[in-house]
């Protein structure tokens, strides 16, 4: 086994937009988390992760707390941290993440088994229910920590308990005789020990990465076995006789290389095609290439919302069939989507293709950031595109539907998860393809980096000015690489509207896979501008979405604009806009961090008084009145108070 330390990241983000985001996952959410997570908040749902491992290291007495899963927040949070010590250090951080990693420790079995719940609450059962009690899934949440936190700091022990980990789970799983045919309820171990392999250099990690995607699916059903094993009892019904598993829920009812179609619940399901993604790369697998590219196809054209969310219905936090795309009762967990993200940065190193960039950013500044608020301090969970206060509160199918962010959750794996995302964002930026020598550009943020390309570094600065204004900008600060390409994305929401210039003179550029491509010998001091055309544009949905039949929506860039009430009259419902009109643009320095607000031409149906019919002929109706309405972007709603908000808008002519 050898190690791989590597410096975080092939960049480092100077960025007018998203420095406000990192230094505030940095100087708020992690702490804040850390609160969370120890129940110091006061109000919040309390999170017992802390307690539960100071229980199963026998520091303090007591029971388990929380859900089955609860070890995963800890872990999620410890990513982070490893994270943003890499960009930025900090003896006190470290020092409590130090802390937390050796309470780990002393938790840990002798065997390397870790898993507060099962130590503290049914020991002597483990691996005996992978459908339920997601005993893998904390694992890999864990592995993921130690990586992360091995590249931002240098220090292996957390890296080193979570190798003694993997090398327990493998000699626990496998095809061979005496060992468990099996896999988890919930995928996550899969992309981990993918990531294990690549910083420890072990090739068990990846074969048996390889193993847990293999066995999935295979007949006879291992989950079903397991279940006929318990008696046909599950974990979430204690001591009742249950249905038996829906295979398909965990995306265990076909091998996954037959699978065509994206089902069962989202986060699983995004997680596992990441892991696909990374092993059809590194084993070469052209069929599990293959099958990647299906089910990001049906996915993304058949069942995402505008704003990068998936999982369209809270049954089951789940995808339904095509074109199942309610806007009031969605679901569209933040998880979901950050998943997505990983999905798509995983294809983007199988294969360049702009399609997937595009997912990716969409996902990014829509449904990620949206789901946290502006003092990164309260969180959604679901993130609905039209919201009505009084029927989340008082319609028992909307519940889940919340019209202001929460401060915490008994089941919690979104904030986290939030913010080791946006402390890893440099990673996904761009990305290199050493034997073509291309450095590719995917997403436009304002960094710094150093690429390999073989024989040779190119170094570069990207200037951005997203997401207000489509101006990109790129500065070569050294190359000892010779001749090599910049691929620059050409985004979908620019229309094909796009200027390139080198040195300030226009050039002529190869369109491949939906990047522009410039290969020249690049020299110090060389300067790339790419101009993007950004204007605001109203879309429609396909006409099989029920849900947006007469709808638009607003997009101006990567953003999706939504209606609140603070900034129009309500109900929402009343209002119809008019794509034909006259469009303005301003910038709004009331609304966090200043941005553009979006202004239109429509009508508003006659406010009822009184007590009316419920039901009038429509010449009793009252004329429909002009109207002038705001739009703000999605990502910035809910953040002035409780009401209501829509993305998609009736339609006039």
């Amino acid at each position: 086994m050898f190690w791989r330390r590597k410096k975080m990241g092939q960049a480092r983000i100077h960025d007018d937009f998203w420095n406000r985001y990192r230094d505030l996952v940095r100087g708020t959410v992690i702490p804040y988390q850390w609160e969370a997570l120890n129940d110091r908040v006061e109000g919040a749902e309390p999170s017992h992760a802390i307690r539960n491992f100071r229980i199963a290291a026998g520091l303090e007495e007591g029971t388990f707390g929380g859900f089955v899963f609860q070890d995963s927040d800890l872990a999620k949070w410890l990513e982070a941290v490893g994270y943003s010590l890499a960009s930025d250090p900090d003896p006190e951080l470290e020092r409590i993440a130090d802390g937390a990693i050796e309470l780990i420790a002393q938790a840990q079995q002798e065997n390397g088994y870790l898993n507060t719940y099962f130590t503290i609450k049914e020991p002597g059962k483990s691996w005996t229910n992978l459908l339920d009690c997601h005993e893998l899934y904390c694992a890999g949440h864990m592995i993921e920590a130690a990586v992360a936190y091995y590249h931002g700091t240098g220090k292996r022990r957390l890296l080193d308990m979570m190798c003694k980990f993997a090398d327990y789970i493998e000699e626990v799983f496998g095809a061979e005789e005496g060992k468990l045919p099996g896999y988890d309820g919930h995928q996550e171990i899969e992309l981990a020990l993918v990531k294990l392999y690549e910083a420890t250099g072990e090739l068990r990690y990846l074969k048996l990465s390889t193993y847990f995607i293999d066995q999935r699916g295979q007949e006879p059903s291992y989950f079903m076995e397991e279940w006929e094993r318990r008696g046909r009892m599950g974990y979430w019904q204690p001591g009742v006789k249950t249905r038996q598993p829906d295979l398909a829920y965990t995306q265990s009812h076909l091998p996954v290389r037959q699978q065509t179609v994206a089902v069962g619940h989202a986060v699983r399901a995004v997680y596992m095609y990441t892991a696909m993604a990374d092993l059809a790369r590194l084993n070469g697998d052209a069929e599990l290439a293959a099958a990647c590219r299906t089910l990001w196809g049906n996915m993304t054209r058949k069942q995402m919302y505008i704003t990068g969310g998936i999982g369209s219905t809270h049954h089951g936090e789940a995808f339904t069939f095509d074109y199942d795309l309610p806007n009031d009762t969605v679901y569209a967990e933040t998880c979901a989507s950050i998943g997505l993200i990983f999905f798509a940065q995983r294809m983007l190193r199988l294969e360049a293709r702009s399609e997937y960039a595009d997912v990716m950013e969409r996902a990014l500044y829509n449904n990620v950031i949206g789901s946290m608020s502006q003092d990164g301090k309260h969180y959604f969970y679901v993130n609905p595109l039209e919201v009505w206060p009084e029927a989340s509160c008082k319609n028992p199918g909307r519940h889940h539907v919340k019209a202001v962010r929460q401060p915490w959750f008994g089941c919690s794996c979104c904030p986290p998860n939030v913010a080791r995302l946006l402390s890893s964002l440099n990673d996904y930026i761009y990305t290199t393809d050493e034997k073509e020598r291309t450095v590719y550009a995917h997403l436009f943020i304002g960094s710094e980096g150093s690429f390999w390309l073989g024989d040779g570094e190119l170094s570069l600065q990207m200037s951005a000015r997203l997401p207000w204004e489509g101006h990109v900008q790129l500065d070569i600060r050294g190359n000892t690489a010779g001749e090599s390409t910049l691929a620059l994305r050409l985004p979908d929401w620019c229309g094909g509207q796009a200027q390139l210039a080198v040195n300030g003179q226009p050039v002529a550029y190869e369109m491949r896979d939906g990047y522009a491509r410039v290969t020249r010998a690049w020299q110090a001091g060389d300067s790339v501008s790419w101009e993007l055309a950004m204007k605001p544009t109203w879309m429609a949905a396909h006409p099989s979405v029920r849900a947006n039949s007469g709808k638009v929506a607003l997009q101006r860039g990567p953003l999706v604009y939504c209606l609140e009430a603070a900034d129009n009259r309500s109900p929402l419902t009343a209002l119809a806009v008019s794509p034909s009109g006259r469009l303005s643009e301003q910038l709004d320095n009331e609304l966090p961090g200043g941005v553009i607000a979006i202004h239109g031409e429509g009508f508003v149906d006659p406010e009822a008084t009184g007590d009316e019919q419920l039901y009038l002929p429509i010449e009793s109706a009252g004329a429909a009145e002009p109207f002038t309405w705001k739009a703000i972007p999605y990502y910035l709603w809910g953040n002035r108070g409780e009401g209501e908000m829509s993305v998609w808008v009736r339609r006039t002519n």
